[in-house]
């Protein structure tokens, strides 16, 4: 990943209501939620959750899938799991080894 694909998805994580939908989402995967289900139980307008749908998708952290009439939205996983191998790829000054547990968690096992 590099700063151009990062910057777009954490700038959609830095607004509320963004950052609730995508917490929402993950608490619902692997099934995901539909778009009007996802503004009521946030209470926000369907246009509004729209264009927050849309800023997360292009920001990598949500995908969606039509299922006849409803689009569906769930939370990238993958995306979020770059996200965060790309914030620690260098950290703790070259001790890798003190991010070792937290880049193991987040490294797919099989």
């Amino acid at each position: 990943m590099e700063n151009n694909t990062a910057i777009p998805a954490l700038g959609a994580l830095a607004q509320g209501t963004r950052l609730d939908v995508f917490r929402l989402l993950v608490r619902h995967e692997p099934h995901g939620l539909a778009a009007g289900k996802i503004a009521r139980q946030l209470d926000v307008p369907q246009n509004t959750m729209s264009a927050h749908l849309g800023i997360l998708a292009r920001g990598g952290l949500v995908r969606s899938e039509r299922h006849s009439r409803s689009i569906i939205y769930r939370a990238d996983l993958d995306g979020l799991r770059a996200l965060t191998l790309f914030l620690v790829k260098d950290c703790c000054a070259g001790n890798a080894e003190l991010c070792a547990p937290l880049i193991a968690e987040l490294t797919p096992c099989c």
